[in-house]
């Protein structure tokens, strides 16, 4: 089979199981369907495998259709694989193969007709992000792009019969169909400038013209769609609203690969699209992202140490998380990309495997309040040992992947600016902090009892689980044992460093897909595993286990030091805090209001610079 059969492949497949599911739904029993499901999934990831080892430092061009560009111009359909392309296609296909294991047979049994629909949305949210990885053409990003967050919105309230997924898949929806139109809208105006829609028309176009105010804006409003998705300061309300009530086996993917796929699209767009002599200057974009990364890594770590809902907390923890990967998308560095790119791949195994670990307490308690949960974990101890290794991996202990993905992007940005690095470190080690508090009170009992705010949920799995299935236990582990591996083989860092050379090339880009040339992109040296890098993890991870103590047993001392302390940190709630917990109302009007916001700054900001 040609590299460009798998292209297509990759996007037909899961939309194809979908269907199939859809209509087998009424017919087939329970396990059949959840048995397709996982097939497909598997045919999906190993349809991806192969298209990853066959692209090499190279890109995979399918043209649908055989409409094949004349002279440079053409008005076909065009998928686009390079490495890093197909690997967070991969990575989106691995996560829903281990969501569909990790939810066999999850959901109580509901009545024939309906048992299919949750896995059919499964696939096509696969779908939606397999194409929105692949496209080479704006437009049909933006349609890949709504496949999978009309997807995601059901997903989101799938339980119908409780008000609050609905609600929380209400903001999500508004807030980010909202953000979807002033992409479309930015879209246009770029087709009203260059008369194209292919990422590679429409920067080899912009070439001729230079930076004005119409491409300011075009800018901005195709940017904000990606932000948002990417959940990145002021846009990233929706998230911890969503991943609070969606079923847990959603806020694995979410937080795990769509939230990513966000910053991808961001990174995408600005190298092929703005990059170029007539875009968007690359020290103002640089400017820009790393402003907003700062920003959202900062509130993110600052709301998450706050939390006790513990999907809250870890979603918080995916906002903080965010602000670095968008930092190391900013440098515009080879060594940024693929820095950040292995910190996604490792972040999406531990933060899926936090997740999954917390549908366990969820199924065998009913609730996810850290607080109420005070030592009920004591009888789950290998869910404890997990989680804690979870916690170890976001604080970025080495050798998990996290710690080697940060350690490259984090000498990568020293070299912009010497407190970058000091930011790696804060976020790593304030939410592993978070998560780490949370294993020591649950699955520990440490401290003295928290008190407890009874709000309880209803078991995903219907009854409450008197013993954890094993896909529950094995897809967790699994997980985070990818992580770790992601740090310790070193095929991977030589693979993640040349993918990072054909993504940045982007006159490679444009030859590959116009003119059907490859071309050999320079090979940039990777720090690796450094002195620096090592040292840095290991801070950030005592960082962590400090913290995490001083929150579990630092309050209760009764030392002058201690009382100095609470004082110190009342004030910091009072005023840092508190207002930022009203911000996030759950009110979508306030949200659509920061959305706007956001999208002023960003445009007056862009046109400001460049005028």
């Amino acid at each position: 089979m040609s590299p460009e059969h798998l292209v297509a492949l990759a996007v037909a497949l899961p939309l194809l199981g979908s269907v199939v599911l859809a209509v087998c739904d009424r017919w087939l029993p329970r396990v059949a369907l959840d048995a397709m499901a996982l097939g497909w999934a598997a045919a999906t990831v190993a349809d991806l495998a192969l298209l990853w080892a066959r692209a090499g430092d190279g890109h995979v061009v399918a043209w649908m259709g055989g409409w094949r560009p004349h002279a440079g111009t053409s008005v076909g359909i065009v998928l686009v694989g390079d490495r890093t392309g197909t690997g967070i296609a991969l990575l989106a296909a691995l996560l829903v193969l281990a969501v569909v294991a990790y939810s066999w047979r999850y959901f109580d049994e509901p009545p024939r007709g309906h048992s299919g629909i949750f896995p059919a949305l499964v696939l096509l949210f696969e779908a939606g992000m397999t194409g929105f990885a692949l496209t080479g053409d704006l437009f049909n990003a933006f349609v890949f792009f709504e496949l999978m967050s009309v997807a995601a919105y059901a997903l989101t309230g799938y339980r119908v019969e409780d008000p609050r997924p609905l609600q929380g898949a209400l903001t999500f929806g508004v807030v980010n169909s909202l953000a979807a139109y002033a992409t479309l809208l930015g879209i246009g105006l770029l087709y009203a400038r260059t008369g194209e829609l292919g990422f590679a028309q429409i920067g080899t176009r912009l070439a001729r013209h230079h930076a004005d105010p119409l491409l300011c804006c075009a800018f901005a409003f195709v940017l904000v769609g990606l932000l948002v998705k990417a959940a990145i300061v002021p846009f990233h309300f929706w998230l911890p609203d969503a991943h609070a009530v969606a079923p847990t086996p959603v806020c694995m993917l979410l937080s795990g690969v769509m939230v990513e796929l966000g910053g991808y699209g961001t990174a995408r767009v600005y190298w092929i699209v703005f990059s170029g002599p007539g875009g968007i200057p690359a020290p103002l974009f640089r400017q820009v992202m790393v402003t907003a990364g700062v920003l959202t890594g900062l509130i993110g770590c600052l709301m998450c140490w706050h939390q006790h809902h513990i999907k809250r907390l870890l979603a918080f923890s995916t906002v903080a998380h965010s602000g670095l990967f968008l930092v190391g998308i900013a440098l515009l560095t080879p060594e940024g990309t693929a820095g950040t790119a292995l910190y996604v791949a490792a972040h999406a195994g531990i933060k899926a495997a936090l997740f999954g670990l917390t549908g366990i307490l969820l199924d065998r308690y009913g609730s996810v309040d850290e607080h109420e949960l005070y030592g009920q974990g004591r009888e789950l101890p290998f869910v404890g040992v997990l989680y804690t290794a979870g916690a170890l991996g976001l604080a970025a202990l080495p050798p998990f992947g996290t710690a080697l993905g940060k350690a490259v992007a984090e000498h990568a940005a020293g070299r912009l600016h010497g407190w970058l690095p000091a930011l790696y470190v804060l976020v790593s080690a304030v939410t592993g902090a978070a998560v780490l508090r949370t294993a020591l009170r649950v699955f520990v009992g440490a401290g003295p009892a928290p008190p407890a705010e009874r709000d309880r949920e209803e078991p995903e799995t219907g009854e409450p689980a008197r013993r954890v299935p094993r896909p529950m236990i094995a897809v967790p582990l699994v997980l985070l044992a990818a992580a770790l591996a992601a740090g310790l083989v070193p095929a991977w860092e030589a693979a993640l460093t040349r993918a990072a050379d054909v993504f940045t090339d982007r006159e490679g880009y444009v030859a590959a897909v116009l003119h059907s040339a490859r071309p050999v992109p320079p090979v940039t040296p990777v720090s690796g595993w450094t002195a620096e890098g090592v040292l840095l993890g290991t801070l950030s991870t005592l960082l962590a286990i400090l913290l995490a103590a001083v929150g579990v047993w630092g309050p209760t001392r009764p030392k002058a030091s201690a009382r100095a302390l609470r004082h110190v940190m009342g004030r910091l709630r009072a005023r840092c805090v508190l207002p930022l917990v009203r911000l996030h109302s759950g009110r979508p009007g306030d949200y659509l209001a920061w959305l706007v916001v956001g999208l002023g700054s960003l445009v007056v900001w862009v046109g400001v610079r460049t005028g």
